[in-house]
This record gives C-alpha cells, sequence and structure tokens, in this order.
C-alpha cells in the first residue's frame, strides 16, 4: 500500500471528511456550457483587426448554438465541446471612411479538429468594401483563431480547477501531476493560473451576491453585528466582538472568523470559513450596505472559497443568512402592527 508523499497522488484514494469524490476517483462531470458561452463571447466580442485597407472590429456574438463539458476520472480530465458560431463585424475603409459590415460563421468547433483546421467563413453585406472582408479574412481570421485557441486553454485550465483535488501531500503545495523518482515535482498547468489564495494553497473562485432587504442600512447593518439578533436568525448560540479583530463563531461552530473591518451602516469585511474546509484556509468576505430609503441593497463578496465549495457555501449565505434575516425582520415587523 502507497504511503503519504509515495506514488502519483492523482491514484491515492484518501478520507475525508466532508465525503468528497477524493481525486475524482470516481466519474464526475461539469457542464461547461454556460461558462463557455461568456468566454467565448470574451474573448471575441471587441477584437480589433487594423491593416493598410482600414479597421475593422468583433461587434457582438450573435449566435451561439452548442455545449461543452469536462469529464474526469481516476485524475485524467476528457473534454467535449462543439460549437456553431456567428459573429458580427463592423470596420472603416482608411482612404473613404465608408463603413461596412459583416459576419463570420465558424460552423464546427469541436475536439474532433484542430483550431487550424476549423472552418470560418467571412461574409459582407452589398456593396463596395471588398478590401474590408478581405483584411477580415486574411489577418481577421488570424486574430479570430487566436481567440479560439485562448478559449480552449480557459476551458483547459481555469474551467477545471479544483476537479482534481488536492492530496494531503499537495495541501500548502502546489498541486502536482507527476512525481519523479528523485522526489522533485511536475507543475500541472492548473498551479500556474492565477488564482486568488488565502491560507493554504488550493484552487479558489469569487462568489458576488446582490441582496434587497425591507429595511434601512443601519437595522440591517446591526444584525451582522449584535450578538442576540444574530442568535435569533441563526436560532444558535454564537460568540460575536463586532471589533476590528474581534472573533466570530456561528451556527455551532460551524462558521468561524473575525472583524476585519467595520463602517456602521456601509460596510463590514470579515475573515471567515467553514469548519469543512481545510485548515486554517479562509475567505475575505465584504458586506456592502447600500441605503435605498427603506430597503437596502447588501452586495456580499466572498473571496477566495474552495472551487469544491462553491456552491454550498453559495447556498449557506442565501438559506442560512439572507433568507432567514429576511423572516426575522418580517417577525419584527408583524409584531409591530
Amino acid at each position: 500500500m502507497a504511503k503519504w508523499g509515495q506514488g502519483d497522488p492523482r491514484w491515492i484514494v484518501e478520507e475525508r471528511a466532508d465525503a468528497t469524490n477524493v481525486n475524482n476517483w470516481h466519474w464526475t462531470e461539469r457542464d461547461a456550457t454556460s461558462w463557455s458561452k461568456s468566454k467565448l463571447k470574451e474573448v471575441l466580442v471587441g477584437l480589433v483587426v487594423e491593416g493598410e485597407a482600414g479597421r475593422c472590429e468583433i461587434s457582438d456574438l450573435k449566435q451561439v448554438e452548442g455545449e461543452a463539458s469536462c469529464n474526469s476520472r481516476k485524475g485524467k480530465l476528457i473534454f467535449f465541446y462543439e460549437w456553431n458560431l456567428r459573429l458580427s463585424w463592423k470596420g472603416t475603409v482608411k482612404e473613404s471612411g465608408e463603413k461596412h459590415k459583416g459576419s463570420v460563421e465558424i460552423p464546427n468547433l469541436s475536439e474532433e479538429n484542430e483550431v487550424d483546421d476549423t472552418e470560418i467563413n467571412v461574409s459582407k453585406k452589398k456593396g463596395e468594401g471588398d478590401v474590408l472582408k478581405d483584411l477580415m479574412r486574411t489577418e481577421g481570421t488570424t486574430k479570430v483563431r487566436e481567440a479560439l485557441r485562448d478559449y480552449l486553454k480557459a476551458l483547459k485550465t481555469e474551467f477545471t480547477l479544483g476537479m482534481i483535488l488536492p492530496t494531503k501531500t499537495t495541501v500548502g503545495q502546489e498541486p502536482a501531476t507527476e512525481r519523479k523518482p528523485s522526489g522533485n515535482t511536475v507543475q500541472d498547468s492548473v498551479s500556474a493560473q492565477s488564482v486568488d489564495i488565502i491560507g493554504v494553497k488550493i484552487p479558489t473562485v469569487k462568489i458576488l451576491m446582490r441582496e434587497i432587504f425591507n429595511s434601512p442600512a443601519d437595522e440591517l447593518y446591526s444584525i451582522f453585528t449584535t450578538k442576540e439578533l444574530v442568535q435569533k436568525f441563526s436560532k444558535c448560540p454564537a460568540v460575536i466582538e463586532a471589533e476590528k479583530g474581534g472573533k466570530l463563531l456561528m451556527f455551532d461552530g460551524c462558521v468561524s472568523g473575525e472583524y476585519a473591518e467595520l463602517v456602521p451602516s456601509q460596510r463590514i469585511v470579515l475573515k471567515w470559513r467553514c469548519r469543512s474546509w481545510p485548515d486554517e484556509h479562509y475567505a475575505t468576505v465584504a458586506l456592502n450596505f447600500k441605503d435605498m430609503a427603506a430597503q437596502t441593497e447588501l452586495q456580499l463578496e466572498c473571496k477566495g472559497v474552495p472551487v469544491s465549495n462553491e456552491d454550498s457555501t453559495r447556498q449557506c449565505w442565501k438559506k442560512q443568512y439572507f433568507e432567514e434575516i429576511r423572516t426575522l425582520l418580517q417577525q419584527a415587523k408583524d409584531n409591530i402592527e
């Protein structure tokens, strides 16, 4: 039996308190369709092509049909994607200043073909301006292929963060994918990506949420900083030391941390973690209160959430915080009436 620190960590099945599918030993699948649509728009729209003939720009992603997914089995990632794309472009002829529009169609971007072999068709609305069409067919096509490569690179690195989870040998280190006899590691491309890291080094994400409460900002602020009110909405004993460096303990110890910044009725910053997270790993939570007369918009930024805990953390804030606070506010209103 392999001991910790020996062998390839992708193949080690370890026990975890959170009952996670360790190292994705079992078949797992993540739908990349929604993420891909956003990423394709990000890398393609706004693309500028300039030459002696003039200047063109991809102005819109008019059609995005297809799907994408990533599957993991025994530490190996398998990608499936198939897209039918139609882009709009607009351009200006350098000499005359004439403006023209056209489209770019990519009928089959898939894992079956290399990007260089993927069909890209450029067309233009009737009339003059063929010099711009030629520009898009040459330099434009080259730039579109570069953008598609950027999408595929992000799909295989950025999107897959956390699909192969760190083992006990890699917590506090960069994830490794290959171990040489000497014990030196070759880093996975995932570890080279820019990720938010607080505490131990693990892939993390940032959660953004906005909620409207039927309460003035000072009242809502007090619910996060007053022990009695926290205990009312959480329905558990709590430790609330609402001052810089003060401790926070909620939900029978499932959530802990400390207050890092407090601006009355405006802003709270917390060092915050769930008990199931890796030891000593904290997220930074910023709560911004925007007063809207009788209502308050609460803007939440939770930075440094472990990728594998993204959904559960989002549900924690939605169900255990926001919905319970709304119930508390409604009960107070009913008692007044």
